[in-house]
């Protein structure tokens, strides 16, 4: 098997076709690409074991061990078995692996009793006597409390409570939502409809005040009430959604969470409006979905958030009398196709 210090670009160039150029911009951070083509690039990469001399630099800076002799096996605990949370997850382990360490994840049961019933399956499973433990987003408070009081170097992947002795890493959504709204603003557009959760996570509450203070920039008077839940059936849905639109003049939509996007579309078309021709659309999906390939949407980095999650746990165990840091990873923008442009 060829050697990490042996891999070159032209070795990631030559597997995926490309050339060097094109290689060498990705891995720096330069424009000129797709999205899918610079993660492509990054995904050989890591596979082949390539890293710049700036990587190994950066992490000898922040003292973390390239390779190490002592083993560490570390734990995720999971609320489910997602798409979302499995791309977590293999960000996550394929930074273990290639750091010479290993990963097991535990998906929790359902638990009917809530906090109490979480410890003692905690002790059941034996998860404090593993090297360091990830505690993933989504969480409810009350159990992500538990979790957090375990007496193990912890990282947090998600945003972090107030005054929580922990260390996280997230992926900015108050960033995308900014980006969003900037999107929507330099195409015209004044007037949106934000639909989304905004109570149930922290996530959420922050993409809220991030679409309130991202109007403010931009002179927009202060947003009403958003449309946020989505209620028993889709009709119901249906007729709020189209009183919306008729009362508030609406020429857009922020879907500040794409999980519900396919009812949304749906709801939509039965209004016999089109995007981006009648409404406007920018949504937010946890990962790219292959049916809505021209979507208007923020880049949120899942699975890169997880290996940098899994390099600041190895950091933390390495500098346990350090600050508690708490980090950030902001994509980009995609323009896409789905909103129509009102300055022509």
């Amino acid at each position: 098997m060829r050697r990490k210090k042996d891999v070159t670009l032209r070795d990631i160039a030559d597997e995926l076709q490309l050339t060097v150029h094109t290689v060498s911009k990705a891995l720096r951070g330069l424009p000129g690409m797709s999205e899918a083509t610079r993660k492509a690039v990054f995904m050989t990469a890591a596979r082949l074991g390539y890293r710049t001399k700036e990587r190994e630099l950066s992490l000898g800076y922040e003292k973390i061990p390239l390779l190490t002799t002592n083993r560490r096996r570390f734990t995720i605990v999971l609320l489910q078995d997602t798409p979302f949370y499995r791309t977590q997850l293999q960000g996550v382990q394929e930074r273990l692996h290639e750091l010479g360490h290993t990963l097991t994840a535990h998906v929790l049961p359902e638990f009917t009793d809530g906090p109490k019933r979480l410890e003692r399956w905690l002790e059941q499973a034996e998860l404090t006597y593993s090297d360091g433990l990830f505690v993933p987003p989504a969480m409810p408070e009350p159990m992500e409390s538990v979790l957090l009081r375990l007496p193990m170097p912890k990282v947090l992947i998600s945003y972090p409570p107030p005054a929580a002795p922990v260390d996280s890493v997230i992926w900015d959504v108050e960033t995308a939502i900014h980006q969003s709204v900037d999107h929507l603003v330099d195409k015209g557009h004044r007037r949106l409809l934000y639909i989304g959760d905004i109570r149930s996570r922290r996530g959420f509450r922050l993409r809220w005040s991030a679409f309130q203070a991202a109007l403010r920039r931009h002179g927009i008077e202060a947003a009403a009430e958003p449309m946020t839940e989505l209620p028993t059936t889709p009709e119901q849905w249906r007729k709020e959604l189209e009183e919306r639109l008729r009362s508030g003049g609406y020429t857009a939509i922020l879907h500040a969470t794409g999980n519900t996007l396919n009812t949304l579309l749906f709801v939509l078309q039965s209004l016999g409006l089109s995007v981006p021709n009648d409404i406007s659309l920018v949504s937010m999906p946890d990962l790219e979905d292959p049916r809505f390939p021209q979507l208007s949407r923020p880049s949120l980095l899942i699975r890169e958030t997880g290996r940098r999650a899994a390099e600041r746990l190895l950091w933390r165990i390495a500098n346990p009398a350090e600050p508690y840091e708490h980090t950030r990873l902001a994509g980009t923008f995609i323009a896409g196709e789905t909103v129509a442009d009102l300055t022509r």
